[in-house]
């Protein structure tokens, strides 16, 4: 009962927010996108801590494998413990077929489709993700990772764009 309530207390603001853009929407789509790709990059040269300045810190919720991670620094380790070290093991990372949908003037929705190539171990997925703006920055308040060792049937984008 306890998790319905939580379930529809969280869902209530969502939806009486929904379809109130931002009057700057395209320009906090912009700055949302950058945040994305600047993670992008900081993952494709190894650096971790870049890649972790897109999430909030420290009350980031980072959900993946069916668990969650600690907080901030508990998704950090997790990167560095089953990423870190040669560049082969990290992979090379591509977000793409990216959707922001603006929830309010300090939240939105984004849903992208993820490639992770590596030798012998590529991953694909999805990322849902709350993006909040704090301090006048986008960040990700909260990260759910599914991910699968092949890709979707259905993913057209990945043989037309994504080649990182």
């Amino acid at each position: 009962m306890r998790a319905t309530l939580l379930g529809a207390a969280l869902l209530l603001p969502a939806l009486a927010a929904a379809g109130a853009a931002p009057a700057q929407w395209p320009q906090e789509e912009r700055a949302i996108g950058a945040v994305v790709a600047g993670m992008q990059a900081a993952w494709n040269r190894g650096d971790f801590r870049g890649y972790m300045e897109g999430f909030l810190n420290p009350g980031v919720v980072f959900v993946s494998r069916g668990r969650f991670q600690r907080d901030w620094q508990g998704t950090l380790d997790h990167y560095l413990a089953d990423y870190g070290g040669a560049p082969g093991r990290r992979g090379t990372l591509c977000f793409y077929d990216i959707r922001i949908e603006p929830l309010a003037d300090d939240a939105a929705q984004l849903v992208s489709r993820y490639h992770l190539a590596r030798d012998g171990d590529p991953q694909y997925g999805i990322n849902t993700r709350l993006m909040r703006k704090v301090g006048g920055r986008w960040v990700i308040a909260l990260n759910h990772v599914s991910s699968a060792p092949t890709p979707d049937p259905a993913d057209a984008a990945l043989e037309s764009g994504c080649r990182p």
